[in-house]
């Protein structure tokens, strides 16, 4: 496998993992590295023993997908993120329209790449963070053939029900998610406001249905 197919995998793990986490009884106090590890743990062995999965079935990832809730993910911050400024001005319609069709973008265009999991691990970096930190990032190698991948999360420590550690951002070979598609998403902003973005990302969606 090359470094390039690696990397591709190693996105998809990343949108597996803030996708289509495991449902699982999670300890509020579960420290972040160790979420990471188990999601991640958890997401390969289930990739590596779906065939489907593997082959880029687009239906099967997005079944995974939503019959697993987003427990361990923050995808209104990750999204609010990607949109920028203007999302404050979004309606609440708005708001879960892009959210639908971002997390359609993400699984589309990753599905293909589970074709490249086979052999590989996650290792998982000692954590550097105060106990007392809100926000911290876990840094992690995908290891298979060739060079490892980098594969890091943002997270960040969430209150009250549901409490734990939610991920709002992933980093592939040292490019941040949540900004390459803020950059992305900012002509169309620009061109068409929230609406034509929300029309943009379901153009895209629908053009990759036909495809797969």
């Amino acid at each position: 496998m090359n470094r390039r197919s690696l990397g591709r995998m190693a996105a998809s793990l990343a949108a597996m993992a803030a996708l289509a986490l495991p449902l699982a009884v999670r300890a509020a106090d579960e420290a972040p590295d160790a979420l990471i590890k188990r999601l991640s743990t958890e997401t390969l062995d289930a990739i590596k023993a779906d065939s489907s999965l593997r082959s880029g079935d687009v239906s099967k990832v997005i079944a995974l997908v939503d019959s697993k809730i987003m427990p361990s993910v923050n995808f209104q911050r990750m999204t609010a993120a990607a949109v920028g400024p203007q999302w404050r001005q979004a309606t609440p319609e708005q708001r879960s329209r892009l959210q639908q069709e971002f997390k359609t973008l993400l699984v589309r265009t990753y599905a293909g790449a589970l074709s490249q999991v086979s052999d590989q691990s996650i290792s998982v970096k000692p954590l550097r963070a105060d106990p007392s930190d809100k926000e911290v990032v876990v840094r992690t190698e995908v290891i298979g053939r060739g060079d490892p991948i980098q594969l890091d999360y943002r997270l960040e420590k969430t209150p009250g029900e549901g409490a734990g550690w939610k991920i709002y951002n992933l980093n592939v070979l040292g490019v941040w998610l949540v900004e390459t598609y803020r950059s992305q998403f900012a002509q169309q902003l620009s061109n068409g406001g929230i609406d034509g973005l929300i029309q943009t990302l379901a153009k895209r969606n629908q053009s990759n249905d036909k495809k797969s």
